[in-house]
């Protein structure tokens, strides 16, 4: 596991917070944390990127078992004791011995029976908001709404910067274990992690030296004037992104899943292929272009080692479609999976974001529509 400040140089002129005590780790950042640590520089405060799971509890809750559960989760990632500062002009992970959690109890049995669901709602909006100071460790949170003896709201929000989607499953994993054994009054003995987030960081950061096969294949997959979707839309754009929106959730029918699983097999593609063949269809359909670049999220976690880690390792594929021609719903269905692989296998996010900064001085000209699972 990689414990060395060095790595990282300092200089004289930094911050305060960077004279960092020997037992506090100053560490590379990965790509993916690179760039919301930027995005942060430009709008701080802002809560676009919290990771907000709140979760109803039934039955008798052990408080006091949940919270040490929690404090073994953070002891055991590193990520979740992790903060971020500059070195340099560039950002740094800054990795602390230890950091102790104190799991908040909300008492809304004060509120009459009928108001406390739409208190905790009101709540839970709110923690859901509050932004993080991504200096400031942790950059994780948790704590408990009760509504009665026998039922409790956990809310748990965390940055963006070290957790993704997948990190979900192995939170709660490591949780449940602890928790049980703390419950039971008996130690949980579960292996040490392989290696820490900083590790893999550090693993990329070399192996985005030597790509020069993907950075060229990259840059031909993305020559050109790169298009921008016009899609057409029922107001102007504002000045300012506010990131309001809404879901629209639809159901599809069991006789239509059916289908799209027989031809997604008689096409050799998977039925996620077959959707998005479908989205570029329709989005074709509304804007007339032929050329069209969509974004495509993948987990990012190629190493077996990373499959168990904390941590925020979501890539975006870019997969540029040529609709020209005119072909059938089955030829670009057929296309899909041989785009698909050649993408994966070559490198993702970190790879185009250095192709595109080659290829075009506009960040503006990168996909804004994306297609992936909810």
């Amino acid at each position: 596991m990689i414990t060395a400040d060095a790595l990282v140089p300092s200089t004289q002129g930094e911050t305060a917070s960077s004279a960092l005590p020997p037992e506090i780790f100053a560490l590379p950042v990965s790509s993916g944390q690179k760039r919301l640590w930027f995005l942060e520089q430009f709008q701080p405060g802002n809560p676009l990127y919290n990771v907000p799971v709140s979760v109803r509890l039934e039955g008798p809750l052990d408080t006091t078992a949940l919270e040490q559960a929690v404090n073994q989760v953070v002891r055991r990632h590193e990520i979740l004791r992790t903060c971020f500062d500059r070195r340099q002009g560039e950002p740094v992970q800054i990795v602390a011995p230890s950091v102790r959690m104190k799991l908040s109890v909300t008492d809304l049995e004060r509120y009459p029976l009928a108001d406390r669901e739409a208190e905790a709602k009101r709540l839970a909006g709110a923690e859901a908001q509050r932004p993080f100071d991504l200096k400031e460790s942790p950059l994780f949170r948790a704590g408990l709404l009760r509504l009665s003896q026998t039922e409790y709201i956990l809310l748990l929000t965390w940055h963006h910067i070290i957790f993704d989607g997948w990190s979900l499953g192995v939170f709660f994993k490591d949780l449940v274990t602890f928790y049980e054994g703390f419950r039971a009054g008996k130690p949980v003995e579960m292996p040490e992690l392989r290696i820490q987030y900083a590790d893999f960081a550090v693993w990329e950061r070399e192996r985005l030296k030597a790509l020069d096969k993907e950075l060229a294949w990259w840059k031909k997959q993305l020559a050109g004037p790169l298009p921008v979707l016009e899609l057409p839309t029922d107001r102007p754009r504002p000045a300012v992104q506010t990131y309001s929106g809404a879901v629209e959730a639809l159901a599809l029918p069991a006789h239509l899943r059916d289908a799209l699983n027989g031809l997604s097999r008689q096409e050799e593609a998977t039925t996620f292929m077959t959707l998005l063949a479908a989205f570029q269809t329709l989005l074709h359909r509304y804007t007339g272009q032929e050329d069209i670049l969509v974004g495509s999220p993948i987990a990012g976690r190629n190493l077996t080692e990373t499959e168990e880690l904390i941590g925020c390792f979501i890539n975006t594929l870019v997969l540029r479609s040529d609709l020209s021609g005119n072909p059938t719903f089955r030829e670009l269905v057929g296309r899909v999976p041989r785009n698909w692989w050649s993408n994966c296998s070559r490198g993702g996010t970190s790879v185009i974001r250095r192709c595109f900064k080659q290829c075009s001085r506009s960040n503006a000209r990168r996909s804004r529509t994306s297609f992936g699972p909810a």
